[in-house]
């Protein structure tokens, strides 16, 4: 029995791929990295929404596609491969996913139509049920939010905001709404943005299925964190691809580097270590769209743990294949290696991940 992506979900992630490798090569990478490329980051975010990443998780009687986790699992590990510059997992997965699972049917036909057809976009905030902060927190009374949400995803230039607190209750914020002030928080990672978001006396709306339910908050987190794995599975890839590519041109005492068994070592090691990820990954995805919620989120836990550390050790040993024009910003290197490092700790990093696994499995009773 064969497991692995359906032919129509290859074809859009070969689509997304060769979409990044004509416009979002390193030069135009590191333009926008350094603030300087706002017109060519605008131009690769149409062209990746006009292959409809938008409409995928809408279902049809919203105008989407309704399709499952698995195609945008497909459409994260080319946006990982190429680096990606644009929104995805909070404004296209976690988003429709938040408003079709928990919202109202009247929230739904006002959100997710809207979603499908590009008039709005989505920031997703679960900082803060995932592991809240003592000087954070938001509180909600009276159709008022107050507090202060961390790590928002896909804020910038979204048009609303949703936003979770301790119990998993799911609100909905106007990105402009004048009790809303977003700080961009500056990471590793120049490709994406991550916002701190505060709150005083803002407007919101509660997603009305999650007002008694964290079950939906946690269905929301699980996607994300597959997604975010899948993103680093496709980061991943591009890191061995590049530094095979890189020792079979370098030459060293007149012979190319990838004719040393040391260095033969670490490519097969890099390549032997990444190839069970595709399938964790896969079958995770899979997992959520058709089994029940324990064993799904049990393989959401596991992929985005098991994935981060396999990639941390990949992007080490990349870097090192390079030898030290692996630390240039020649190469660009880094920038798949910084976007490994931040998923790693997005959505949570992977000792908090495995002890969610380890409850869930009533190791930790």
């Amino acid at each position: 029995m064969y497991f692995g992506l359906s032919e129509e979900q290859e074809s859009i992630q070969d689509f997304v791929k060769k979409f990044l490798e004509d416009n979002a090569t390193v030069d135009e990478i590191r333009k926008i990295a350094n603030g300087e490329g706002e017109e060519i980051e605008k131009n690769i975010f149409d062209g990746i929404l006009n292959l409809g990443i938008n409409t995928l998780l809408v279902p049809e009687e919203y105008n989407g596609l309704g399709a499952g986790l698995l195609h945008a699992v497909a459409v994260a590990q080319s946006l990982g491969s190429g680096v990606g510059p644009i929104p995805f997992v909070g404004s296209y997965v976690m988003a429709p996913i938040a408003i079709n699972l928990g919202g109202s049917e009247d929230q739904k036909k006002n959100y997710l139509s809207r979603i499908a057809t590009n008039d709005i976009r989505f920031g997703v905030g679960m900082s803060e049920f995932v592991g809240a902060r003592e000087d954070a927190g938001i509180e909600f009374s009276k159709n008022k939010i107050n507090g202060r949400a961390l790590f928002v995803l896909d804020a910038e230039k979204s048009d609303f905001l949703i936003l979770a607190n301790k119990s998993g209750t799911l609100f909905v914020v106007k990105s402009e709404d004048k009790g809303v002030t977003m700080n961009r928080l500056t990471t590793v990672d120049k490709t994406r943005t991550f916002h701190e978001i505060i709150l005083e006396n803002a407007e919101a709306e509660i997603l009305e299925n999650t007002s008694e339910n964290n079950e939906i908050a946690k269905k929301v987190i699980d996607a994300g964190r597959i997604i975010l794995a899948a993103d680093t599975v496709g980061a991943s890839e591009a890191m061995v691809e590049k530094a095979v590519s890189y020792s079979k041109e370098r030459k060293q005492f007149n012979r190319t580097i990838s004719s040393f068994q040391a260095v033969k070592h670490m490519c097969a090691e890099m390549a032997a270590d990444l190839e069970p990820c595709y399938s964790l990954v896969w079958q995770a995805a899979y997992s959520y769209d058709t089994e029940e919620i324990s064993s799904s989120r049990l393989l959401a836990c596991q992929s985005k743990s098991h994935v981060s550390e396999v990639a941390k050790v990949i992007s080490k040993k990349a870097t090192e294949v390079h030898g030290g024009m692996g630390f240039t910003d020649l190469l660009g290197l880094h920038y798949w290696f910084k976007r490994i490092g931040l998923n790693r700790q997005i959505l949570g990093a992977p000792e908090i991940v495995r002890e969610e696994a380890a409850e869930l499995q009533g190791f930790n009773q």
